[in-house]
């Protein structure tokens, strides 16, 4: 376990170093911040002393590599914009994200799995057929035009959930959340069942092709030839079988719905790290930039690696 620790760990030193370079040349290259921050009218002292004061005077390599020495220390630069530490800016921003996206998995797998299971227990017939087109129209359906559907039907038209913001939040252990307040439950429901639609599809097409390749083996033939009802074998036996590949496309999927909640927090107006990067794009923030994109990649790697200890834990034949 130590050395597939260590292992792992030199490779997301690695994965992070490539990330930033990456993000910083690429990002670096687009566009004058400092223009959309000095007045049209401004002389030249003016816009040198600014951009002097942003570090955009010198080599692109010269500003990489004081940004790589500084992130080393926990330092990733100071926003342009809110005039404050870019990783500061955006640690702020990650429990409404954080959240929305736990929320959003949790529907995902409550939902998705038993749909995929029900599916592929009767496959071919109209509960899979039915089950299927959900799938299809869950993955084809851009996210933004499900998300103004559900603000027209349950906002607009009925009036049950509020369609834009947070709501109400209370601490814990320090972290504001909505979840724990009525009001922060209804501001929820919407953006987080909007976000699950994808996942969930994926989960429940997943399920649905495990339990059909396992309903045809010999351990479930076994199982069944003992007196075990279909829905038996599958909780005992099948959903163990099946439950590394779910596991897989769970941990891919959370680390997804994460960074690319842009959608979803843009519609909805939630508070979160995506809709703090559209605005942080127009602005040409860059340090907020490439924070984020240096934040989400050390989120996928801790996920990724979370994802192989459970795979020994669900399997004991693979051995770390």
């Amino acid at each position: 376990m130590i050395r597939f620790l260590a292992i792992r760990l030199i490779q997301a030193a690695v994965v992070l170093w490539a990330v930033s370079l990456l993000v910083f040349v690429g990002v670096y290259q687009i566009g004058d911040p400092a223009s959309l921050l000095i007045p049209p009218e401004a002389d030249q002292d003016t816009i040198n002393r600014v951009r002097e004061s942003m570090g955009l005077e010198l080599p692109l390599f010269e500003q990489y590599r004081l940004f790589a020495v500084n992130a080393l220390h926990g330092d990733l630069g100071e926003s342009f914009f809110y005039r404050d530490n870019a990783a500061t800016v955006i640690i702020e921003r990650l429990p409404a994200t954080m959240e929305l996206a736990v929320a959003a998995m949790t529907i995902a797998i409550a939902v998705g799995i038993p749909l995929g299971l029900l599916a592929g227990a009767y496959r071919g017939t109209a509960i899979d057929r039915f089950v299927m087109m959900f799938c299809t129209l869950c993955i084809s359906v851009p996210t933004f035009w499900i998300g103004l559907l559900l603000i027209l039907l349950f906002a607009v038209t009925l009036g049950w959930l509020p369609a834009l913001g947070r709501g109400d939040t209370v601490p814990v252990f320090g972290i504001e959340l909505s979840i724990f307040t009525l009001n922060g439950l209804k501001h929820l429901l919407m953006p987080a069942l909007n976000l699950s639609l994808f996942p969930m599809a994926f989960i429940a097409r997943l399920a649905r092709s495990g339990l059909s390749e396992a309903m045809g083996l010999d351990f479930v033939r076994f199982a069944r030839a003992q007196g075990n009802s279909r829905w038996q074998v599958v909780r005992v036996y099948v959903l163990k079988y099946i439950s590394i590949p779910i596991v897989t496309m769970i941990g891919m999927y959370f680390g997804v719905l994460i960074a690319f909640a842009v959608v979803t927090e843009s519609v909805f107006s939630w508070p979160g790290m995506g809709k703090l990067l559209i605005d942080s794009i127009n602005l040409l923030d860059r340090p907020i930039v490439v924070a984020y994109l240096l934040i989400t990649a050390t989120i996928f790697v801790i996920i990724n690696l979370v994802v192989d200890i459970l795979y020994s834990l669900l399997d004991p034949r693979i051995r770390l």
